[in-house]
């Protein structure tokens, strides 16, 4: 039995995913894209030194536990759990294989960089935040220990409502996405299926003894969850992550069918809620994109990369 049933695999295949193995998914992001033609890259290339171009966009499982209203992924799309995971090995050898026959597609334009297209083919980054939850993989721990034998950096994104997972992982970077400042509008935002608003709250403690980089990703949203910056930077505080990234909800995908344009936040109104937070928590706006829509804050305001 395969995760993704005939359905899902052939939405996934209109909206340009390769299944890796039989459970997990690769995708091409917009900055890739306009890295390997030299029209800009990704906001984390210019906080942490990111090659847009050599970056695998993955997720080892589609089962998610949240229906966030902003999330641009078809959450409506129920992904069934397999009766046998898949070994990391065969997940990261798939992801390579399809990054690479998605990554052969761009070689005939004329406006491509070759340089840059021959190193998308030996990638060395990887977000495991595609879609989906990715500590509900049962060998996440063994997937980025695998990544990391084979030379890459790896950029783990969850929302922090497995605990125990959340401790026993060591990625190069851990994300933890706080998308709302109490328990409220958690269920609103979110949508969770179940009560996990307090293993979010657990999350955030054992992230703060964390070996890997760590940072607080928080997604605003216009009418839903950008209130009360004081009781963010509360929530952050328990975590003394490196960074916190606040970006705005962008109007992209299937977000469409559930928010309007107008729940997409300014940049400027962004920098605003951003300097609150940051003057809550006692850090500093260390770096921002205009395009993006997202501010970057640290502790002492500088940067570092992998």
């Amino acid at each position: 039995m395969t995760l993704a049933s005939e359905s899902t695999k052939a939405l996934l295949k209109k909206h340009g995913y390769h299944l890796a193995g039989t459970h997990g998914a690769v995708k091409t992001c917009l900055w890739l894209n306009k890295s390997i033609r030299n029209k800009g890259s990704c906001y984390k290339s210019r906080f942490y030194g990111i090659a847009s171009h050599r970056c695998i966009q993955m997720t080892p499982t589609l089962v998610c536990n949240h229906r966030c209203l902003h999330c641009w992924r078809a959450v409506e799309v129920i992904a069934e759990v397999p009766r046998k995971w898949d070994d990391p090995e065969v997940l990261v050898e798939s992801c390579i294989a399809e990054q690479r026959r998605l990554v052969s597609g761009y070689g005939g334009s004329e406006f491509m960089d070759m340089t840059k297209w021959k190193e998308a083919f030996a990638p060395k980054h990887v977000a495991i935040s595609l879609s989906g939850e990715p500590t509900l993989y049962p060998y996440l721990p063994e997937l980025i220990e695998e990544f990391h034998r084979n030379n890459f950096t790896t950029f783990v994104v969850t929302n922090g409502t497995n605990p125990e997972m959340v401790g026993d992982i060591t990625p190069t970077q851990l994300y933890i996405s706080l998308n709302a400042p109490d328990e409220a509008i958690y269920e609103k935002a979110c949508a969770p299926l179940g009560d996990t608003w307090k293993n979010i709250i657990q999350s955030l403690e054992i992230m703060k003894d964390s070996e890997s980089r760590k940072a607080i990703r928080i997604t605003l949203t216009e009418g839903v969850n950008m209130i009360a910056p004081g009781d963010y930077a509360q929530l952050i505080g328990l975590a003394e992550p490196d960074y916190v990234e606040l970006k705005a909800y962008m109007h992209l995908g299937f977000s469409r069918k559930r928010l309007l344009s107008q729940n997409m936040p300014s940049h400027q109104e962004i920098k605003d809620f951003s300097n609150e937070v940051a003057d809550a928590l006692g850090y500093r706006i260390a770096s921002e994109s205009e395009k993006s829509r997202v501010v970057l804050l640290s502790k002492n305001g500088t940067m570092s990369s992998v």
